[in-house]
């Protein structure tokens, strides 16, 4: 990651530009704000309380049935991804409210599902965003050995039958998360300087990252362990099951957007000059799934109106399939690519797509 990547700011400028002016136009004409909206709110509430009143329940012992209890958990685990999805996600771009304080409140309610704050917004905002299935600057293509997901990786034996064991490496997502990830790529960024980009210090940083793990596995841990009736090796079971089932779904949720038959993936030249404006080369890397499908679009907060999403982050996902015609018919226009999937098209795809991967080094 020596080069500074630079996009082609002479290709179509007049894209990007058009398109902010329609949207803009639309909420404007409208009298809408971009930010959430009381849908929003109310799924906010929705979500929170698929997390937390399971997780009281449990504590207060409302069940003692194993059964029920594993239930219980299982109802915080899809909690827990729709406030990754939705809450977290939204706070952390800036989108959920014009207040910066409303967003840094809800942006930390990451700490009680497991995460960081500032490790994932440099990540996902700064690394991903920008540098969109860019080969060693997209942290979302590196995953060491176990997997993978571009042709300059290099292709292992165990790579073979990648499109087999790839989805449950996708369940330990967030148990990694908790435990390991966020501590690693603090330490990663500090090396990079690009912990500045949250106006910490790497101590400022590491102490809070410390102080939220403590609170985590105190709150999701250790008080069920102490407080619930079950024994405590069913509680640890329960709680790894819980993970495995969030992993899953956030993991899953996130590859179909990128990492498809569809999607290109850019080598930068030597000079790390990018052939396309970084509008184009969001629409050659990006791809929509399951548009239509109305509850896993309200569950997955948008993410699989991807394309409208990396155009305008800072936009509450609640307006993404209102402004996706807009991007549709300015896309159409410029005779650009815009592409879209089925739920099952799209995990067809990625599937092909691993398979692709462990099987030629590259494709000609």
């Amino acid at each position: 990651m020596d080069r500074v990547i630079s996009f082609n700011t002479a290709d179509r400028p007049e894209f990007i530009k058009e398109l902010r002016e329609k949207v803009n136009d639309y909420f404007n004409e409208n009298n809408i704000s971009k930010q959430a909206n009381s849908s929003m709110v109310i799924k906010t509430i929705i979500l929170l309380c698929l997390y937390l009143v399971p997780y009281f329940l449990i504590v207060l012992n409302v069940f003692t049935n194993p059964y029920a209890v594993f239930s219980m958990w299982m109802i915080m685990a899809f909690g827990m991804a729709g406030i990754g999805f939705s809450i977290v996600h939204d706070a952390n771009h800036g989108a959920y409210s014009r207040s910066s304080y409303i967003n840094k409140i809800l942006e930390n309610t990451i700490s009680i599902v497991g995460g960081y704050s500032a490790t994932w917004k440099i990540q996902h905002n700064v690394l991903h965003h920008i540098y969109t299935n860019i080969h060693e600057y997209d942290e979302d293509l590196d995953t060491n050995f176990l997997l993978r997901f571009t042709f300059q990786q290099k292709r292992l034996n165990i790579h073979r039958v990648q499109q087999y064991y790839a989805w449950f490496l996708y369940s330990l997502f967030t148990l990694s998360w908790t435990i390991k990830k966020d501590f690693s790529k603090l330490k990663l960024y500090k090396e990079k300087d690009l912990i500045k980009t949250q106006k910490l210090s790497y101590k400022q940083a590491m102490v809070r990252l410390i102080f939220s793990k403590l609170f985590y596995f105190s709150f999701i841990l250790m008080i069920p362990l102490i407080f619930s009736s079950q024994p405590y090796w069913l509680t640890i079971i329960f709680y790894l099951s819980m993970h495995l089932v969030c992993g899953f779904l956030i993991a899953v949720i996130f590859q179909l957007a990128h990492k498809v038959t569809e999607t290109s993936f850019p080598i930068p030249e030597e000079n790390g000059n990018i052939d396309n404006s970084w509008a184009v080369h969001q629409l050659y890397t990006t791809a929509n799934f399951a548009t239509n499908n109305l509850l896993l679009s309200w569950f997955v907060g948008g993410l699989n109106f991807q394309i409208e999403h990396h155009f305008f982050p800072n936009i509450c996902h609640v307006h993404y399939r209102k402004i996706s015609g807009i991007v549709k018919e300015l896309v159409r226009e410029y005779n650009l690519p815009y592409y879209e999937n089925s739920f099952w098209g799209a995990i067809s795809s990625h599937a092909n797509y691993l398979m692709r991967l462990g099987k030629y080094d590259k494709l000609d």
